[in-house]
């Protein structure tokens, strides 16, 4: 996993991060950010992010939607790149999570089930904070995430 701060975002700053150089540019929020992210990308890797809201309408949604933004601008830019792979990891991790709550609500007779409550929570906040900062120009990590695909 990449070491992150408390709200998600890299911080070059940290040893243990070895995805990001000690010169990587950072912003006044102290945040890792690529300068050169024109609007068009910032806005494309946000609605990435905000994909995750395909699920209302259908739950397999949620990993194709992010999967065919991702893969038809990954070649064209770094930060798209990064944050599609960001917003596919975390989909493939909520889905896993959710597989795994099954057995638990079925040997704990649906009591666990409840748990889905305070997953649905991460997913959402941690979507909407992934989505400000692409739209800031940040670079994320979701909390609690597999990384498939490094």
């Amino acid at each position: 996993m990449v070491p992150i701060g408390n709200d998600g975002c890299m911080n070059a700053q940290d040893p243990r991060n070895q995805s990001v150089s000690h010169d990587a540019p950072m912003n006044e929020r102290g945040r890792v950010y690529d300068p050169d992210a024109p609007d068009s990308e910032r806005t494309y890797a946000m609605l990435l992010h905000l994909s995750l809201l395909a699920h209302l309408v259908l739950s397999g949604f949620a990993i194709i939607v992010p999967l065919v933004m991702w893969l038809m601008k990954k070649d064209e830019s770094p930060f798209v790149d990064d944050h599609g792979r960001e917003a596919i990891n975390f989909q493939l991790s909520l889905i896993v999570l959710s597989l795994l709550l099954i057995p638990i609500g079925i040997l704990t007779c649906s009591a666990g089930f409840f748990l889905y409550i305070p997953l649905y929570v991460l997913a959402l906040v941690g979507m909407i904070q992934a989505a400000m900062a692409a739209n800031r120009g940040e670079f994320y990590r979701y909390p609690m995430t597999i990384r498939f695909l490094s």
